[in-house]
């Protein structure tokens, strides 16, 4: 795993949607670590919400981003576990036409080094859908550090090599 140093850097449009209950702008620090941390990699921010746990929101904020052409991808952060209150999954499985079964299998292992058999309670995904990534971390600041640091980073960065998602977005709608 390498940034090829001699490629452009090309910023990704991401927006950030929190799911909670209890969190507002200013209590939400899972989705300001997302927001610093996109933005300190060189991505923009291209919008960011807070929505109830609550499927229905959930899916009307997913759709609205990914029918707006200027975001390219969203990163969730909540609603990801077991409760009858978490239903990010189900509101991405809503909006899905293609699933990346190995964003969540590689979150969870990265997770398991930090807290043990405890990661098998999380349900992080990604999905495609619209030519929209769609990114579903834990609501923990820890599990948005993880998902960044660890796989985001890398797969939203047009320069790593071997491969990376970046590179993918042109060709993502076609038929």
């Amino acid at each position: 795993m390498a940034i090829d140093e001699q490629l452009p850097f090309k910023p990704v449009n991401i927006a950030v949607l929190t799911v909670s209950d209890t969190r507002d702008l200013a209590s939400d620090r899972s989705g300001e670590t997302l927001v610093q941390r996109l933005q300190a990699d060189g991505h923009h921010l291209a919008d960011r919400a807070i929505v109830k746990d609550d499927a229905d929101a959930i899916e009307a904020k997913l759709r609205a981003w990914i029918a707006d052409p200027a975001v390219d991808c969203v990163v969730t952060t909540g609603g990801t576990g077991l409760t009858g209150r978490d239903v990010t999954p189900e509101a991405f499985g809503r909006v899905a036409e293609k699933e990346i079964p190995g964003f969540g299998e590689y979150f969870r292992w990265i997770s398991a080094a930090k807290i043990g058999t405890s990661t098998i309670q999380s349900r992080a995904m990604a999905v495609l859908a619209n030519g929209t990534y769609l990114f579903a971390l834990p609501g923990s600041t820890g599990a948005c550090k993880d998902g960044w640091d660890e796989i985001l980073r890398h797969q939203l960065d047009f320069r790593h090599r071997p491969c990376n998602f970046v590179e993918l977005m042109p060709r993502l709608k076609e038929r």
